[in-house]
This record gives structure tokens, C-alpha cells and sequence, in this order.
């Protein structure tokens, strides 16, 4: 892919009132969620519930990519094709979890590095080939009055830089996430602090390596105070938070946020992104969402794994893609919640009724 086609890429999975579906779980990860609700996890239950996601009428207005676990990306859906190619016909972009997950940092008490770089060029390859057109690799930092550590910084950065040029060079758009963790009692102040060594490092060593800035995108948390502080910020000061560290750290190069959720609420996660995108000031990236379980958590309850909630999942899904769409535009309101007050109630698009 060359450079043109790779920010083509980048540029299309921003597309205005148009976020990315995290729907990259591992298997454990997602049996866990499953067990919660009594649901049988198997590769088959595993793909019929992606496959319920991915096919949700109306979807594409408002998902521009989909982020995929090696499993579902090798899985074909009910009428035999694959999933990857079944998005892409709708206009979804297909990309790929790349990282190994993260392990303990040697030398250091709690803190993690991301592993999986070892043959990660042809596992790049290899997926580009299977239909993918963008990766995601994760980087994680505990918060503390000490942590993280420069060591965990450098090493985590080092590594999101070099897995950047690896997929730019297989010609795959890398999405880059440093994420500062919400566990924890720390401020705001102290998250926005940590968030801004973060990125200055990340940048750097994206620079350093030869990362095309133009062809990425970032995949950052909001600058919010942790899960535990006993004073969680407002919307308009998690916003001017968010976007004042972006400004000193983000160089207007790079195309595009799209914020990961991090453990916030859904409804939570998509006022924090409409107020990020209303609040004053100049935003030279387009600010979207890469959510997992903020898009999903309602529409996984109204399935619990049986065929027939199909339609009431779906609903659930279009509604929560839907408000998400509308706060990256800075255009959602609380009254768009009360379309879908109950599981299998419909839910209203402009001018449509999406019916599964």
C-alpha cells in the first residue's frame, strides 16, 4: 500500500459521525463476559455473536471499522463468507488485534510491557492477506503517586513504534494506544500529568522509528480521574482536560483520535466524547470513538446467546453506535436514550425504523 493509499485509510476510518467497534476480545476475555450471562462459549457462539454485530442493519452510518481477534478474522459467518469481506462490502473497514497482550515488566513491581513483536511481520502479511486493512496494538500504564515508571514509558513506547513501522511497511494503517489505566484513586490533575509523558514519549518514538504520522491514528484514554478518586471530574472538565494534553502532545499530522472507552459506563463514555467534541478550541484531528464494551454491553445482555434476541441485540447495537455517531459530531443529547428505553424496543434512526 502506498503512502496515499495508507492515509486514504486513516482518513476514511474517521469519517465524520463515524466511529470503530472493538470486537478484538480474546477468548478468554470473552468467555468471561459470556459465563457472566450464562452463555456457552464456543468458536461458533463466539462468531454468531460478533456476526450479530457486524450485520445489525443500518450499522455502517455510523462505523467506519471494525477491529477484529485473530479467531473471528480466520471465520466465515452463516451464508459461508468471511467476516472480514462481509464488513467490508458494507463499507466497514477490517482491521486486526497484532499484540501478544501484556506482561509483567522485568524489574518492575506491577507494571506491564506489551510483547508480541517476534514474527509480527508475517503475521502482518499474513492478515493484509486475509482481508485486514488496519492493526491495533496496546500499550498499558498503571497511575500511582510514583507510576508509571520511566522504564515501563520507554518500553511500552518503543514497542508501539516499532509495531507502527511494521504495519505501515505491510501496508496496513497502525492504530496506536497508549493506555493510562482508570484503576486507581488518582486526580484528574495526576491522569492528565501522566497522559502527557505518555504521549510525549509515544510520539517520540514514533517519529524516531519512521512512523507517517498521516497514515496512523491514536487510540488514547480520556484524561479522567481514576475509577477510585473520591472527586470524579464533570463533563466540561474532562474535556478540557482531554483536549488540552492532546494539543500539547498530538502533532496535527496525525489524522485522527479515536478514544477507547477504558471501563467508563456506556452512556458515560459517549457524553464524555460529545463534550469533548463542543467544548471551544482548536481540534485539528477528527475526535471518534474505538469502543468495546461501551458498544456492546447492552446489545451482548438482549442477546444472551439465543437466536431469537437476534433482532432485540441488534437494536441495542444500532442505538449505542448511533448516539456515537452523534457525539462525534458534538451532537448527541440525553433524549436520544429515551428511543430505547426497554430490550426489544425499537430503536429510531433519522426518517427509519431499523427492524432485524
Amino acid at each position: 500500500m502506498t503512502n496515499s493509499a495508507l492515509d486514504e485509510t486513516a482518513l476514511a476510518l474517521v469519517s465524520p459521525g463515524k466511529g470503530i467497534l472493538a470486537a478484538d476480545e480474546t477468548v478468554a476475555t470473552l468467555t468471561k463476559r459470556f459465563d457472566a450471562l450464562g452463555i456457552e462459549s464456543t468458536a461458533s457462539s463466539r462468531r454468531d455473536y460478533r456476526e450479530t454485530l457486524l450485520t445489525t442493519p443500518g450499522a455502517e452510518e455510523f462505523l467506519s471499522g471494525v477491529i477484529l481477534h485473530d479467531e473471528t478474522l480466520r471465520q466465515q459467518g452463516a451464508d459461508g463468507s468471511p467476516l472480514a469481506r462481509m464488513c467490508s462490502t458494507r463499507g466497514i473497514v477490517p482491521g486486526i488485534k497484532v499484540d501478544a497482550g501484556a506482561q509483567p515488566l522485568a524489574g518492575s513491581s506491577g507494571e506491564r510491557v506489551t510483547e508480541g513483536l517476534d514474527g509480527l511481520r508475517e503475521r502482518l502479511a499474513e492478515y493484509r492477506g486475509l482481508g485486514a486493512r488496519f492493526a491495533k496494538w496496546r500499550g498499558v500504564f498503571q497511575v500511582s503517586e510514583t507510576l508509571p515508571s520511566a522504564a515501563c514509558i520507554a518500553a511500552n513506547a518503543h514497542a508501539l513504534g516499532r509495531y507502527a513501522a511494521l504495519a505501515q511497511e505491510q501496508g496496513i494503517v497502525p492504530i496506536v494506544e497508549p493506555e493510562v489505566l482508570m484503576d486507581g484513586a488518582h486526580t484528574i490533575e495526576r491522569c492528565e500529568v501522566v497522559t502527557a509523558a505518555v504521549l510525549r514519549a509515544v510520539f517520540g518514538a514514533l517519529i524516531e522509528l519512521g512512523v507517517r504520522l498521516e497514515g496512523m491514528l491514536l487510540k488514547p484514554n480520556m484524561v479522567l480521574a481514576g475509577s477510585a478518586c473520591a472527586k470524579p471530574a464533570p463533563l466540561p472538565e474532562v474535556a478540557l482536560a482531554t483536549l488540552g494534553c492532546l494539543r500539547r502532545c498530538v502533532p496535527p499530522a496525525v489524522p485522527g483520535v479515536v478514544f477507547l472507552s477504558g471501563g467508563q459506563k456506556d452512556v458515560l463514555a459517549t457524553q464524555h466524547l460529545d463534550a469533548i467534541n463542543r467544548a471551544p478550541g482548536a481540534k485539528p484531528w477528527k475526535l471518534t470513538f474505538s469502543y468495546g464494551r461501551a458498544l456492546q454491553d447492552a446489545a451482548l445482555a438482549a442477546w444472551g446467546g439465543k437466536p431469537e434476541r437476534v433482532a432485540a441485540a441488534q437494536r441495542a447495537f444500532y442505538h449505542r453506535a448511533r448516539c456515537n455517531g452523534l457525539a462525534a459530531l458534538g451532537a448527541y443529547s440525553r433524549a436520544e436514550e429515551e428511543q430505547v428505553r426497554r430490550v426489544g424496543e425499537p430503536a429510531r434512526g433519522p426518517g427509519r425504523e431499523i427492524t432485524a
